[in-house]
């Protein structure tokens, strides 16, 4: 039977180190199925969920405890399924460009939690606006909008939402 691992791996940046947490997993007869990985400021930070039998994760999180140690990296692991989705869900791609300020993240993840939305995945950044170096936001939000929900509605919510945060957004079916 097939178990899933989610590990999260945090460390300063250094050359081979995703090479070397590939190299640990495969070594251990597990198979990567979803991963992350991103260099911000001098660290590098790397979530993944994988999966094989209970004991080649087990080989695993021997394998990447010695790496933990070798690369001075911390590493968490945690057991885990795959996901169950219950109800009937659609997927949403929601992006947003503002003026950079506190609070953007909290405001947007409100909106959809009080609405009963999921986000499912979600990237943000920061950046200087060409030719005037003014701080801007962006985000990159994939939302499950349950079924029952009236789209139509929801669009003008999430519109009216950003015109009273200065935000500018836009929500629309998710195409792969």
């Amino acid at each position: 039977m097939t178990s899933h691992l989610v590990i999260s791996a945090i460390g300063d940046d250094q050359r081979g180190v995703v090479g070397q947490i590939a190299s640990a997993i495969h070594e251990s007869g597990c198979n990567i199925e979803n991963s992350r990985m991103l260099v911000m400021g001098g660290a590098f930070a790397q979530v993944l969920m994988i999966s094989g039998k209970w004991n080649n994760l087990a080989k695993a999180e021997t394998a990447l405890n010695a790496l933990e140690k070798r690369m001075g990296l911390n590493v968490a692991v945690r057991r885990t399924e795959k996901r169950s989705v219950e109800g009937r869900f659609m997927p949403y791609s929601v992006e947003v460009v503002a003026l950079d300020h506190p609070g953007i993240v909290s405001e947007l993840a409100q909106f959809f939690s009080i609405r009963n939305i999921n986000i499912q995945d979600m990237v943000t950044g920061t950046y200087h606006a060409p030719h005037t170096a003014t701080p801007m936001f962006s985000t990159s939000i994939l939302v499950e909008v349950p079924g029952e929900q009236h789209i139509a509605a929801l669009r003008e919510e999430f519109l009216d939402f950003c015109d009273a945060h200065n935000l500018d957004g836009v929500i629309e079916p998710y195409k792969v």
